[in-house]
C-alpha cells in the first residue's frame, strides 16, 4: 500500500476491525518511511450477476427483490429469511457463473424452505409454480405428506 503523504511503499498495520455490514475491513497504517497513518478500506469483491428472466430478459441481481418473496411466504411463521437469502447468495456468487435464470432461483428457494418449514414452503410454491386450483394444492400437500 503506497503512503498518499510520500507515496513509499512499505507501511504497517496498526489497527484492523470489521465494519458492521460484515462485507469489509477498516485497516489503520502507518507509513514506515514518513510516520504518517492512513486508513484503507477492504472490501470483498462480488462478480455481477444477471438473472434471466421466463421471457429471456436479462436484470441485475437484486437481493431485495428475493428477500421480498422470501418474507412474504415466511410471514409469521418461524423461519429467518435473511438467512436463506444468504445462503443463495453466497452459492450464486461460488458458482463464478455470470447469468442465473429465475428457475434456478425458485428452485434453491423452494428446496431452503422445504428443508425449514413446510408452510412456508407451500406459501412459495403456490405463487412460483402459479398453483391455479384446489387440487394443484392438494396434490402438493399430499406430496408433502408422503415425504414425511
Amino acid at each position: 500500500m503506497k503512503c498518499p503523504a510520500c507515496g513509499n511503499a512499505d507501511c504497517k498495520v496498526i489497527d484492523s476491525r470489521p465494519m458492521p455490514e460484515g462485507n469489509s475491513i477498516r485497516r489503520r497504517r502507518e507509513c514506515l518511511a514518513c510516520q504518517k497513518r492512513f486508513t484503507t478500506y477492504e472490501i470483498i469483491e462480488t462478480v455481477q450477476m444477471f438473472v434471466v428472466k421466463k421471457n429471456g430478459t436479462k436484470e441485475i441481481f437484486e437481493r431485495n427483490k428475493l428477500l421480498s418473496g422470501i418474507l412474504k411466504a415466511c410471514e409469521k411463521r418461524p423461519v429467518n429469511a435473511e438467512e436463506i437469502v444468504s445462503e443463495i447468495e453466497n452459492e450464486l456468487q461460488n458458482s463464478l457463473s455470470a447469468e442465473v435464470s429465475t428457475k434456478e432461483i425458485g428452485e434453491m428457494v423452494m428446496d431452503k424452505l422445504k428443508a425449514r418449514d413446510e408452510v412456508a414452503y407451500v406459501r412459495f410454491a403456490s405463487v412460483y409454480r402459479e398453483f391455479k386450483d384446489i387440487d394443484t394444492f392438494i396434490k402438493e400437500l399430499s406430496s408433502l405428506k408422503k415425504r414425511k
